[in-house]
């Protein structure tokens, strides 16, 4: 039996829960806030509420789901009051490093009650919610299973202090510059306990120190993708308009925004536009000083994303530091060719000239090269959205946690 712990339940980590369960190997999900879809107090919830609790919800009996709510339901509530003191990188009471660190001490509290009534034989954790529950399941001969969803922090901390000062005035958006040695010290200590690292792609991979890649298994599973069901709509016809180039992402220079901006100044073409969505990390104000001419879109759930998807024509993901970038998938699902970097994470995505194009990070003449490629090529656009459809295919979330599930050895 397998006791796994995230405090937020993303697609990978459901994944994960699904394969588990679905063999009959999850001891108990340790998370900071969830509840069954079988429930029935969800289920006597109005329709319009369900669906806003749909991100919490899990296809699981409620007794294999184990909850620390507090501090993140204060983050919910501090987020959207806007009381940024709660939320201060570390220190503030709901920060998501407290949320996260509070729910490794409850699982780990758990895994030291329970372990022997629920027969854990190994733990399933991500970084930086793991390292008091790796330190207890070595005290009890338990297997850790490491998942880093993200370059390791010491290649990260290299590329962001790097783009720090190529773009003094983006550092701001970086974060992960200003992470405390205690913080650091702890994912160091993660790694250290781990008996087995998944990554979710090469340059994760790549990115784990010498020594841990020669003296600990390490694997590459990748991502799923969306289901046809999700991405079933046919793209519109693009009727003469200009090309619709997306970036879907938190507004940050750890993405390559920086980058595009400079990019799109250098094309020429006017036959293509700049579509911007996710989450700003500055004022409006500072991002159209740096490129003015840009559609921005707010953050929206999932099957929003995928709409606004659909009416675009490619994803242009310049990211300096991910693990692999989900969005490239959903994108490629509804049709749209990529230029992403391999830091994306995604460069077993691409097959140059038809799925899209791999460009260098931190080079925007690389970049605007490639946009300029599409301006002057659209007619190729609709065999290209086709293998990237196929592409995308390929990808699957019940392989995913197969793969997982086989190499911790169920």
């Amino acid at each position: 039996m397998i006791l796994l712990t995230h405090p937020f339940g993303n697609a990978n980590v459901r994944a994960v829960l699904d394969a588990l369960d679905h063999h009959a190997l999850l001891a108990q999900f340790v998370t900071a806030l969830g509840w069954s879809n079988s429930s029935p107090l969800v289920h006597a919830l109005p329709a319009s509420l369900r669906a806003q609790l749909e991100r919490r919800g899990y296809d699981l009996p409620h007794y294999k789901i184990k909850t620390h709510p507090g501090r993140e339901i204060v983050r919910l509530l501090a987020e959207r009051l806007q009381q940024r003191w709660l939320l201060r990188h570390e220190t503030g009471f709901a920060s998501i490093d407290r949320v996260w660190r509070g729910v490794d001490e409850i699982a780990a509290a758990y895994l030291q009650r329970e372990h022997e009534r629920l027969k854990v034989r190994a733990v399933y954790a991500y970084e930086d919610c793991a390292v008091r529950l790796f330190e207890t399941a070595h005290q009890l001969g338990i297997r850790c299973v490491y998942d880093l969803p993200i370059a390791y922090w010491e290649t990260a901390r290299q590329l962001l202090q790097n783009e720090a000062a190529r773009y003094p005035d983006w550092e701001p958006t970086l974060g992960g510059t200003r992470d405390s040695a205690e913080k650091l010290a702890r994912k160091t200590r993660e790694l250290e306990l781990a008996q087995l690292v998944v990554c979710p792609s090469t340059f994760v991979l790549d990115s784990l120190p010498e020594k841990t890649r020669l003296e600990k298994p390490c694997l590459v599973v990748s991502f799923g993708s969306p289901s046809q069901n999700e991405t079933a709509s046919p793209k519109p016809e693009r009727a003469g308009r200009p090309i619709r180039f997306l970036f879907a992402g938190a507004l940050t220079q750890r993405k390559g925004l920086a980058d595009l901006f400079a990019a799109m100044k250098l094309v020429e073409s006017k036959e293509v536009e700049l579509v911007v969505m996710g989450s700003l990390v500055m004022p409006m104000e500072f991002y159209r000083k740096e490129f003015a001419h840009f559609t921005y879109e707010a953050p929206r759930e999932h099957a929003a994303v995928l709409r606004l998807m659909q009416s675009c024509d490619v994803l242009v993901l310049p990211s300096i530091v991910e693990g692999r970038a989900l969005v490239q998938q959903e994108a490629m699902a509804c049709g749209l060719p990529l230029i992403v970097t391999r830091n994306a994470g995604g460069e077993d995505l691409i097959i140059e000239g038809e799925t899209g194009f791999l460009v260098p990070a931190g080079s925007p003449a690389a970049l605007a090269e490639k946009i300029e490629w599409f301006g002057q090529n659209a007619a190729r656009l609709p065999a290209m959205s086709r293998a990237a459809r196929a592409k995308a295919a390929e990808f699957t979330w019940p392989d995913y946690g197969e793969k997982i599930l086989h190499a911790i050895g169920h």
